[in-house]
C-alpha cells in the first residue's frame, strides 16, 4: 500500500532537490559571461560608449573613457579591432604580470590559476560597420562583491523557490484536499439517504490511507443503508401485523358490549388469548429491535452450559419433548451470550412446533476450521427450495404453515448471528426434516 505519508515525505523531498538542482542552474546562468558583460557596471554598455567616443573623438578620448572605468570598477579593457591591432593608445593590460604558479606543495586545485576573470565581447558599430573585439579582465574580488552587493541573485532564487514549492503545494493540497470533499458530500449524501455506493468507487481504488477510509465508508454507509432500509420494512410490517390482534380485539369488545352475562364471561378467554398473543408479538418485536443496541464487549460463551440450560427449560415446559445434544469437546466461543441464547431458543422452539410428537429435535456443535457449526435439527416435512431464500426476513412465513408464529424466530436468530460476524444457514436435512445452522467465527466480534 503506498502509504499517505511517504507520499508527503517524497513530495517535500523532491521539491527541495528541484530547488536545489534549479538553484545550481540559476547559479551557472549567472555565472555566464554574456551576463556578467551585460549587468555588470564596469562593462555595461561600455563597448558601445567607447566606439561612439573612438569614431567621434579619437583614440585618446576613448583611452581615457577605459582609464576612468578601470579606476571606478577595478576593470581593465583592451580593444582590438578586427584585424587583431591594438586600438588603445596605452596598454593598461601589460602592467598585470603573470603571477608565478603555486608550489608543488601546495594542493589546491579550486584556486583560480589567474587573479582575474577573462572575458570576451565582439560590438559592430551602427554608423560606420566597423567590428571591435573588447577582451575585459575583471578581478575576482570585485566580480564576488558585484554578485554580493547585486539582488538578481536572491530574488532569482527566491523566486524559483517560491514557484516550485507552490506547483509541489498546489498538487499535494489537491491530491488530499479533493478526496476528503468527495467524502465530505459522501457524507451528506449518506444524511440525505441519497448516497450511491459508486460515488466512492474511484476513491476506493486508491491504495493509501485515503482509499482505505473511502473503502470503510463504503462498507458503513451499505450497512447504513440496509439497516435504514430493514427499519423500514420492519415498521411497514409492524403495522401490518398489528393490525389483526388489535382488529380481533375490537370485534370480540363489541360482542362483549352486547353480549348477556353467560355470552360475555364465554369471550373473556379469548379476549385474553388475544391479549397474550399481542403481547408476545410485541415482545419478538422489542427483542428483534434490541439486537441493533450496542451490547458492549464480547464476553465468553459456555456453549455446554448453555445448551443445558435451554434443555432443562423445555424439559420443564414440554417434558413430552425430546432436545438431544452432541457438542463436540473444547469450543471456545466469544460474543454476547444473551443474543446467542436467544437466537438458539428460536430455532429450537421452531424445531419443536414442527417436528411431528414422538421424534426428537437434535444439537449438534462441531468446529470447522476457525468457524463454529451450531445446528438444530427437526424431524417435520421440511420447506420448499423455493422459500428457503426468503427464510428469516421478518414476518415471513412459507406457505402453508398451520402453526402457530409471526415469522419473526428465525429473523432474530439471522440477526444474532450476523452481530457475531457470522450468519444463519437454511436446509432441509438429507435424511428428511429441516435444519437451521449458525455458523459463527471462533475470534472475537467487534
Amino acid at each position: 500500500m503506498r502509504s499517505l505519508f511517504w507520499r508527503v515525505l517524497a513530495a517535500f523531498w523532491l521539491a527541495l532537490v528541484l530547488v536545489a538542482g534549479l538553484s545550481m542552474l540559476l547559479g551557472r546562468a549567472l555565472n555566464n559571461d554574456a551576463l556578467i558583460i551585460a549587468r555588470h557596471p564596469g562593462m555595461q554598455d561600455l563597448a558601445a560608449r567607447w566606439t561612439e567616443r573612438y569614431e567621434a573623438q579619437g583614440a585618446l578620448a576613448a583611452q581615457f573613457l577605459l582609464d576612468e572605468n578601470r579606476r571606478q570598477y577595478r576593470v581593465s579593457v583592451q580593444v582590438l579591432d578586427d584585424a587583431g591591432r591594438h586600438l588603445s593608445s596605452r596598454d593598461p593590460i601589460v602592467r598585470h604580470n603573470r603571477p608565478p604558479p603555486p608550489p608543488e606543495s601546495d594542493n589546491r586545485p579550486n584556486l583560480p590559476r589567474f587573479p582575474w576573470r577573462q572575458l570576451s565581447q565582439e560590438y559592430t558599430s551602427p554608423k560606420t560597420g566597423q567590428s571591435y573585439f573588447f577582451i575585459y579582465r575583471i578581478p575576482h574580488e570585485e566580480l564576488q562583491e558585484w554578485r554580493h552587493d547585486s539582488l538578481l541573485w536572491p530574488l532569482s532564487a527566491l523566486f524559483i523557490a517560491l514557484v516550485v514549492l507552490t506547483l509541489f503545494s498546489l498538487l499535494l493540497t489537491a491530491s488530499i484536499t479533493r478526496p476528503l470533499n468527495r467524502l465530505r458530500r459522501a457524507v451528506h449524501d449518506l444524511g440525505q439517504t441519497s448516497y450511491q455506493q459508486n460515488s466512492l468507487a474511484r476513491l476506493a481504488d486508491r491504495r493509501d490511507e485515503l482509499g482505505v477510509l473511502a473503502l470503510d465508508f463504503n462498507r458503513m454507509g451499505a450497512r447504513l443503508q440496509g439497516l435504514i432500509g430493514s427499519q423500514r420494512q420492519l415498521l411497514r410490517d409492524v403495522s401490518h401485523e398489528l393490525r389483526s390482534p388489535l382488529a380481533r380485539l375490537r370485534i370480540a369488545l363489541a360482542l362483549a358490549e352486547r353480549a348477556d352475562a353467560q355470552e360475555r364471561a364465554h369471550l373473556w378467554p379469548r379476549l385474553t388469548q388475544e391479549c397474550d398473543r399481542l403481547e408476545a408479538l410485541i415482545g419478538e418485536i422489542l427483542a428483534l429491535a434490541r439486537l441493533d443496541a450496542d451490547l458492549g464487549a464480547a464476553r465468553p460463551i459456555d456453549l455446554t452450559e448453555l445448551v443445558a440450560r435451554l434443555r432443562n427449560d423445555y424439559a420443564l415446559s414440554t417434558p413430552d419433548r425430546e432436545i438431544r445434544s452432541e457438542l463436540a469437546p473444547g469450543l471456545e466461543l466469544s460474543g454476547w451470550p444473551d443474543m446467542l441464547e436467544r437466537a438458539l431458543d428460536n430455532l429450537l422452539r421452531n424445531a419443536l412446533r414442527f417436528s411431528p410428537a414422538g421424534q426428537p429435535v437434535e444439537i449438534h456443535a462441531k468446529r470447522q476450521g476457525e468457524h463454529l457449526l451450531l445446528s438444530v435439527r427437526d424431524h417435520g416435512l421440511g420447506v420448499a427450495e423455493e422459500h428457503l431464500a426468503r427464510l428469516g426476513e421478518p414476518f415471513y412465513r412459507a406457505p402453508g404453515q398451520s402453526a402457530a408464529g409471526h415469522g419473526l424466530g428465525l429473523a432474530i436468530a439471522r440477526r444474532a448471528a450476523e452481530r457475531h460476524n457470522g450468519r444463519l444457514i437454511l436446509a432441509n436435512h438429507p435424511d428428511g426434516g429441516f435444519v437451521a445452522t449458525l455458523d459463527l467465527p471462533l475470534t472475537t466480534p467487534r
